[in-house]
């Protein structure tokens, strides 16, 4: 059975909502694997690693037609117009993982009021003894790609009173982006949502090139056809400021949902359809590494989180694999 983009966005937020932080519970040999919900940094024995790559060998050996793959690149924008419609805003919105994970979303205090940022649960992160208190007082750009229906968006704008901030949220789906403004949580003050197909050669975005501070990816890359995620990050570096981060968070490779899907859903190599039309792309360290670092970014974070969930109801271990990365423009 393959599973549907609303199930799978749903539990790995919903997931990683449950565990305080990233790399915090570890599995020993002592250690009762049904004891928690999930385990973190699980190591794979060869023979899983063989299970994954005959899993994916298995699944991958018929690829769809060129004509049904150009069938579903025509029918992208109907597909995911129908997702939103159909399940509309109901998505598990709690990312408080995200200030967690990416510290730099978090809300920025008034040097006055607050010198580090300060997460929804009072914990404070101590910020760089080289950034000046007066940064606060700037201008500061957030620009997501793949919004969705703002469930990256709305929990930054909650936390922050930041006067200066504006976030830019881009999806390739109008309904997505039509949801979005019609929320009671969307501050026209603070964020603008609009239409953008990333892949498309020229960006219409409402900001000029070399200006945004973080651009943010969360499992949106992977629904990109291979070949245009270079490009894709191309742009992603002409649009950030010198000293300006990119951060994804994305799906790795030999991930459980890769390893579900049955032969007959594969487009090309590792990149596959779902019941639903929308497509899915799982990745490497290297493959990230290597679009990022030709698009000239330094590369500054580059994990992957192996992670073991359990049903203790039904007595069932699931693997999962996702990828982090954080590039930086470099400030010349």
């Amino acid at each position: 059975m393959s599973e549907t983009a609303d199930t799978t966005i749903a539990n790995e937020q919903s997931d990683q909502h449950c565990r305080p932080q990233f790399g915090n519970r570890f599995l020993s040999a002592d250690d009762d694997v049904f004891q928690h919900n999930a385990w973190d940094n699980v190591e794979w024995d060869e023979e899983q690693e063989q299970a994954a790559l005959e899993g994916v060998k298995k699944n991958s050996s018929a690829k769809l037609s060129e004509e049904e793959v150009a069938r579903l690149s025509t029918e992208a924008d109907q597909n995911w117009d129908r997702f939103y419609g159909i399940h509309q805003n109901r998505f598990f919105k709690d990312r408080h993982w995200l200030f967690t994970e990416f510290p730099e979303l978090a809300p920025l205090k008034r040097p006055e009021t607050a010198p580090q940022r300060v997460l929804p649960s009072g914990e404070a992160v101590n910020r760089s003894e080289t950034t000046p208190p007066e940064a606060d007082l700037q201008r500061r750009t957030i620009f997501e790609i793949g919004c969705g229906v703002g469930n990256t968006v709305f929990p930054i704008l909650k936390y922050s009173d930041e006067e200066n901030l504006m976030i830019y949220s881009s999806d390739f789906s109008r309904q997505a982006i039509e949801i979005m403004r019609e929320s009671p949580e969307y501050d026209t003050r603070r964020c603008h949502a609009f239409v953008l197909d990333a892949t498309a050669e020229q960006w219409d975005v409402p900001f000029p090139e070399n200006s945004i501070d973080i651009v943010v990816l969360i499992f949106v890359l992977s629904a990109i056809d291979p070949e245009r995620m270079q490009h894709v990050a191309n742009q992603i570096a002409r649009y950030l400021k010198p000293g300006g981060l990119l951060m994804l968070r994305d799906y790795g490779r030999y991930d459980l949902a890769q390893l579900r899907f049955k032969p007959g859903k594969c487009l090309k190599d590792n990149f596959y359809v779902r019941g639903d039309g929308t497509l899915v792309y799982f990745f490497t360290q290297d493959e990230l590494r290597k679009l990022f670092t030709s698009a000239g970014l330094v590369e500054e974070q580059n994990i992957v989180d192996r992670r073991l969930q359990v049903n203790r109801g039904k007595m069932i271990k699931m693997y999962r694999v996702w990828v982090q990365v954080k590039f930086r423009k470099p400030a010349v």
